[in-house]
């Protein structure tokens, strides 16, 4: 998402398929899972005027949850046809299994002509296929469950806010919350929230973020409701209380003496 190295490395690359006689693909994420940022799609494809590339979008995490139709972060940003191959999964917004890209015809014939390999062993089971032709019919026509969502998200995301917990600058659904630890810590952090609050979540660490940071990681569903969001906030700020009180770093020590023994 850094826009002076992306026009550097679309130079290099330039000179490289001119010399070559080949061509770009430019892939970036329509969501940083992690984060929670949106790609800036609209300023990459802005770059096309500039630069001669075709460009792939990996929207895992916006796809079903963002912009009017939940067509994803390309429409969200009113840029989804400079999008030259689109890229998503069921297993997210529609909570199924398999993925699916989507393109102009060309691409896709070549894909299906070239890729030999993944045709046969890829294809998903006929009850999967039609659960997810539903789960699609659903986002289509039913876009209050996507209004419920954001409701949630929203709730959620400013409710952590207004405690001063360290939200970074996601704008999307996926709500990251960023405290300073160690791994133990964190380890005897979610085993807290999971048997004495009721509250399952993913836990980041190190080497995917910097050291002494973890990143616990939320996404909030239409299912929730706000006495869930209000449940969590009461249970984050427990949490923050006995990591800055060192209660988790005991724990951790003592567990970890025990395994020693």
């Amino acid at each position: 998402n850094d826009l002076e190295s992306i026009e550097k490395n679309l130079q290099r690359a330039t000179k490289m398929a001119t010399e070559t006689g080949g061509g770009i693909l430019f892939i970036t994420e329509g969501v940083f899972g992690m984060r929670g940022q949106q790609g800036k799609l609209k300023e990459i494809v802005a770059l096309k005027e500039k630069y001669n590339f075709r460009l792939l979008v990996d929207d895992a995490h916006g796809f079903g949850t963002l912009g009017k139709t939940g067509a994803g972060a390309g429409e969200e940003q009113g840029v989804q046809d400079g999008i030259d191959v689109y890229f998503s999964t069921f297993a997210k917004s529609m909570a199924n299994i398999g993925a699916f890209l989507a393109a102009d015809k060309d691409i896709i014939d070549y894909l299906k002509y070239n890729l030999r390999s993944q045709m046969f062993a890829k294809a998903l089971p006929m009850i999967q296929t039609i659960g997810s032709l539903k789960r699609l019919e659903l986002l289509r026509n039913h876009p209050e469950l996507k209004d419920k969502l954001w409701e949630n998200v929203n709730a959620l995301q400013s409710g952590l806010r207004s405690r001063n917990f360290n939200i970074g600058d996601t704008n999307t659904c996926v709500t990251p919350v960023y405290l300073e630890g160690s791994v133990p810590e964190a380890m005897v952090m979610v085993n807290d929230l999971r048997e004495n609050y009721g509250i399952f979540l993913s836990i980041v660490i190190y080497p995917v973020i910097p050291k002494g940071i973890i990143l616990l990681r939320m996404i909030p569903t239409t299912s929730h409701t706000l006495a869930d969001i209000d449940e969590t906030l009461v249970a984050f700020e427990a949490i923050r209380e006995k990591l800055e009180n060192g209660t988790y770093k005991e724990i951790a020590s003592r567990t970890k003496v025990d395994l020693d023994a």
